[in-house]
């Protein structure tokens, strides 16, 4: 079950996106603002709300996807999650769970994301981060957002995290994308800020080329 939210989702909600973490309540709406998506103030305004399942499993759990769709007054339903090691397993995990509510879902994940209309015209998108073909997670997504001109320093970044490693730092080989995104942001002026904070303030680059499939998907997805 996911957590009680400081806001409750409002009664009429037409736009629903499912998300394993707080970390993408936080980040998408400042990814999205800076792409010229208005983001109110008011969570009863919010164009999209954005409710953390607590962890990817909880998304697969029996019913979720098929009440969610039953929900009066909704419009479209998205899913974001993480590939992790296993790209084509989780989407086959993610398409098995959507099979007793949307029979007709397509096989294979696009790179562009899917969009697909079910029972009703309620319009269904899944993206898996980082570009729904990789290994990867989230953090692998904003290190798309890294500004072309830092590419020398990142690089440099990644070879540190490896040395680290080498060296006994015990984060798990899983985690490696983590590890190289936040010590990237340790180098940045001001260091170490939260992701949300890095792309309002285009540390990270929230409209460059290689976010824009994102984007674009979101946008499609929620008519914005």
């Amino acid at each position: 079950m996911a957590k009680k939210q400081l806001h409750p989702r409002p009664p009429l909600c037409p736009n629903l996106l499912l998300v394993e973490s707080d970390v993408e309540k936080q980040i998408i709406p400042h990814l999205m603002e800076n792409n010229g998506v208005l983001w109110s103030k008011k969570p009863e305004d919010y164009p999209v709300w954005i409710e953390p399942q607590e962890g990817y499993s909880n998304i697969l759990k029996p019913k979720v996807i098929s009440t969610e769709l039953q929900n009066s007054g909704l419009r479209s339903l998205g899913i974001v999650i993480d590939a992790d090691q296993d790209p084509q397993a989780r989407w086959k995990e993610l398409r098995d769970a959507c099979l007793p509510s949307i029979p007709d879902i397509p096989d294979t994940l696009s790179e562009t994301g899917l969009i697909h209309t079910v029972a009703d015209g309620i319009r269904f998108g899944v993206w898996m981060m980082p570009d729904n073909q990789s290994r990867g997670m989230l953090e692998t997504f904003l290190v798309f957002l890294i500004p072309d001109k830092k590419e020398e320093l990142w690089i440099y970044a990644q070879e540190v995290v490896s040395e680290a490693k080498n060296r006994g730092a015990n984060f798990i080989d899983n985690h490696q994308d983590k590890a190289n995104i936040y010590t990237w942001l340790a180098w940045q002026k001001p260091p170490g800020q939260k992701f949300r904070d890095a792309i309002t303030e285009k540390i990270l680059e929230p409209s460059h080329p290689r976010s824009q499939n994102f984007v674009t998907w979101f946008k499609s997805l929620y008519g914005l």
